[in-house]
């Protein structure tokens, strides 16, 4: 079925509030963005317990039940899962994906609320939910009449809704700040071939792995874990961010000659990333004059100028990033060292020209 409008995550308990109260609702979605729990966290809002149906699973006798002798007559049984005294929240899950024969067994429940002689309890509410068939899913055509038989709602993917709900659901810091930057990371299209593609529901994964792991997660760790939950492309990218989260801390240990700039190939998003680090560094600590410099000024500039022909040696146009102007043409750094410097390393200055 094909969305003509769709809706957010955060417009659903809206919609569902005016809509399955009264009539069966049909939630539509790619894979993995959350209408399974936005279901389930729906039907606890309203105090009902959601009971979950997966049409995958199931067989027509396992919703009309099994015929029982009584008084002569054969009367079929519901399962106990269904026949309850009490209100609650059907939850038809992968509907779409059942045979004819178990969507022909919903049509009664979904309709007229009863199986056989059982009826719903008055309040309990009927949603259905399921893939689409452009998203490379299991699904099934659904008849006309089913069709006809329920709501249907289109939901999309929202990196806005999503990062709102991770926010205060434990979401590992490091994929709220990344979605924050790359919010178009949050959900792909599903591959026609077989492997991992992002969605906020494998984001989540990948967010209870890390915190598995902990701060002993090692480089080779992330990857597998980042290329095993996520599209490729999303998976590289979250990586060089993690790198980059850690460098924060890394430039401490290349000031005090605990660690040296990466030099690997691989590396050379972090390196920027760090030069631009010891850039503002530099604005923040050396002083505008070298008149009356401290001891430990005299100590900064040394380091930084040993450090800039360290870098200049791995690379020339990263190391003219640090001492580079403003976007005006204006320096930056104080006029003094940018004399040492040409003075020290003449090739960043030609560099500039």
């Amino acid at each position: 079925m094909q969305a003509a409008v769709t809706v957010t995550p955060a417009r659903i308990p809206e919609l569902l509030l005016g809509l399955a109260t009264v009539r069966p609702v049909f939630i539509w979605g790619a894979p993995g963005i959350g209408k399974s729990s936005l279901v389930r966290a729906f039907a606890e809002s309203l105090g009902l317990e959601c009971v979950s149906l997966l049409g995958t699973q199931l067989a027509p006798e396992d919703l009309i039940g099994v015929p029982q002798i009584r008084d002569g007559r054969s009367v079929f049984c519901p399962p106990e899962a269904i026949a309850r005294d009490e209100p609650y929240c059907l939850f038809l899950d992968e509907l779409n994906a059942a045979t004819p024969d178990v969507q022909k067994a919903f049509y009664s429940l979904i309709l007229d609320r009863r199986i056989g002689s059982y009826e719903l309890p008055k309040g309990s509410i009927v949603i259905g939910a399921g893939n689409r068939a452009t998203d490379n899913a299991l699904a099934r055509p659904i008849a006309s009449a089913l069709v006809n038989r329920l709501t249907h709602v289109h939901l999309e993917a929202s990196a806005k809704d999503w990062l709102t709900w991770a926010g205060s659901n434990g979401i590992h810091a490091w994929i709220v700040d990344h979605l924050i930057d790359r919010p178009d990371h949050l959900w792909s299209k599903p591959p026609k071939t077989e492997e991992p593609f992002s969605t906020p529901r494998s984001w989540h994964m990948l967010s209870d792995a890390l915190h598995s792991f902990g701060r002993d997660l090692d480089e080779e760790t992330l990857r597998v874990l980042a290329h095993g939950t996520l599209t490729p492309a999303h998976a590289q990218a979250f990586c060089g961010y993690v790198k980059i989260v850690r460098s924060r801390f890394g430039i401490e240990a290349i000031l005090k000659g605990d660690a040296r700039w990466p030099n690997r190939p691989e590396d050379r998003d972090l390196l920027f990333y760090l030069a631009d680090s010891f850039r503002g560094r530099l604005i923040k600590e050396l002083p505008a004059s070298k008149d009356h410099m401290s001891a430990n000024g005299r100590q900064t500039a040394y380091r930084a100028k040993s450090l800039l022909v360290q870098l200049a040696e791995i690379s020339v146009e990263v190391a003219q990033t640090v001492i580079a102007s403003d976007n005006d043409g204006n320096p930056v750094l104080p006029s003094w060292f940018l004399v040492e410097a040409a003075r020290d390393m003449p090739r960043l200055v030609e560099a500039r020209r």
